[in-house]
């Protein structure tokens, strides 16, 4: 038995719990069903649900969202500084809220770092 998705995972773990309710010891067949079940539950939770990505924390500030554009690619303020055409002060002066974004800062984070315009205007 392979479980392929997680509707059918909760389908197997519910016939699972059935079993246990009703009581399969001394059932062969049952006993058989059940490490069916079991096995199939296992491999499915140790090599799909464990592989599932991570839940990511929404940024709710343009200062996360760049700090999520950042580890997306693996960039240092440097590298980001460089692709924003702007100088490292400066980026740094906006990462740590010393200096507002301007409507130049604005529109190179839309353009260069595909950040929707709406969550710019919404968060500034």
């Amino acid at each position: 038995m392979v479980i392929h998705n997680d509707i059918q995972f909760k389908e197997a773990f519910a016939e699972l719990d059935n079993l246990i309710a009703d009581g399969f010891e001394g059932n062969e067949a049952l006993e058989a069903r059940f490490s069916e079940l079991a096995l199939a539950i296992e491999y499915y939770e140790d090599n799909v649900l464990m592989l599932a990505p991570i839940a990511v924390k929404h940024p709710k500030t343009i200062v996360e969202m760049i700090e999520l554009k950042m580890y997306q690619n693996k960039w240092k303020q440097k590298d980001l500084a460089t692709v924003l055409e702007i100088s490292e002060t400066r980026l740094s002066e906006v990462m740590q809220g010393k200096r507002k974004v301007n409507i130049d800062l604005a529109k190179r984070l839309h353009l260069k770092l595909n950040i929707e315009a709406d969550f710019i205007l919404r968060v500034l």
